[in-house]
């Protein structure tokens, strides 16, 4: 079957992580894959050598008819089959340019809707599309209940998938950089700072004073870039560890390139949040073998495997993230028996060989 994936930005993200990782295996599992983009990012250099057709087109306008024309030359060239789009903007722009084809279009819903004008193109698409995928249970609850949007029929459920092979890290280099010691206990979160409610590395600070009185050689990073807007917030988690005289012990790294050496660096991995989809950021840390710490919102629960897989803490509250954190760091069993256990789960059911056999079922059901 020929697929042609699109994406509107190729800047670091999840959905954007998870694309990268199916143009890097597509052809080790039977997928004729092309990949188009309508906007650049920091993963573009990554796209152009993942080993599909890379094409970067420039959407210029909300609605561009001039993308819409080059999708559809490059639907009918290629005699593409499926368009798979992963962001509400070119889903709607791949299904005016495929009306009066046989090409089916799929979109996955990945979770947080950004605004207004996103909820009601997604409204606009939802019943028009060939095939829904939502990337947890959870996320199809919170879509009907929060975003009122209906799905005609069941969607699929397809959970993301993450590569192994590009998550080998060295785990002394990041220690190293910031002049560590080897046995210096390392907490870490992994999330953009986002403007809007999404991830909420605020409480990781609040619950950091307790931890580390009671753990002299425990540290933090962050690892993340600031969108426009959420400048603020940032600065907010800097000022509370300036003014709480625990700055020099955490570290706001800003996004990064080399994300597998910062888990291997790991001793525990806190993934603090208030609303998801299913994170590829908790998936590459079950992966990696680093314990997991989640907060108890119901995606995170469902990847964890209702808290079997990774220490559970009620969202929002520093005091009991404090006592998890303490649990863990004081404990090297409980730490080595916990991310065994979920380094299992997650190769059966987040590893990028189970994401694209789900996929690959899907597509020919639709065909």
């Amino acid at each position: 079957m020929k697929v042609l994936y699109l994406l509107d930005s190729l800047n670091r993200g999840g959905a954007e992580q998870l694309v990268l990782d199916v143009c890097r295996n597509a052809q080790a599992n039977d997928l004729n894959l092309t990949f188009a983009a309508t906007g650049g990012g920091a993963f573009e250099e990554d796209f152009k050598t993942s080993g599909v057709e890379f094409l970067r087109l420039q959407r210029r306008l909300p609605i561009d008819f001039r993308i819409i024309g080059q999708f559809r030359k490059i639907v009918k060239k290629r005699q593409i089959e499926i368009v798979h789009a992963h962001q509400a903007v070119e889903a709607v722009h791949a299904y005016l340019a495929c009306q009066g084809t046989k090409t089916k279009i799929v979109l996955t819903h990945h979770g947080y809707i950004a605004d207004a004008k996103n909820l009601l193109t997604l409204k606009f698409l939802i019943p028009r599309v060939s095939a829904n995928i939502v990337v947890s249970r959870a996320l199809v609850s919170w879509y009907e209940t929060e975003n009122k949007l209906k799905f005609p029929a069941c969607p699929t459920i397809i959970y993301n998938g993450v590569d192994e092979k590009r998550l080998r890290g060295e785990s002394g280099k990041l220690k190293r950089e910031l002049g560590l010691a080897d046995d210096d206990l390392l907490i870490g979160m992994i999330a953009n700072f986002y403007r809007d409610p999404r991830k909420d590395q605020m409480t990781v600070c609040l619950a950091l004073p307790e931890v580390f009185s009671k753990i002299e050689n425990s540290r933090c990073v962050f690892v993340g870039g600031a969108e426009a807007g959420a400048e603020a917030k940032f600065q907010a988690c800097v000022n509370f560890c300036e003014e709480r005289g625990i700055a020099d012990r955490v570290h706001f790294l800003g996004a990064r390139r080399d994300v597998p050496d910062v888990l291997a660096a790991l001793d525990l991995f806190v993934f603090s949040s208030l609303q998801e989809g299913l994170p590829v950021a908790a998936a590459e840390a079950m992966l990696t073998k680093v314990p997991l710490i989640v907060s108890d919102i119901e995606p995170l629960l469902e990847a964890s495997s209702g808290g079997r897989y990774a220490e559970v803490f009620q969202t929002q509250n520093a005091s009991e993230l404090s006592e998890k954190i303490l649990k863990l760091l004081t404990d090297v069993n409980l730490r080595e028996d916990l991310s065994n256990r979920a380094f299992d789960y997650a190769r059966e059911n987040f590893s990028i060989e189970a994401h694209l056999r789900e996929l690959k079922k899907l597509y020919r059901s639709i065909l």
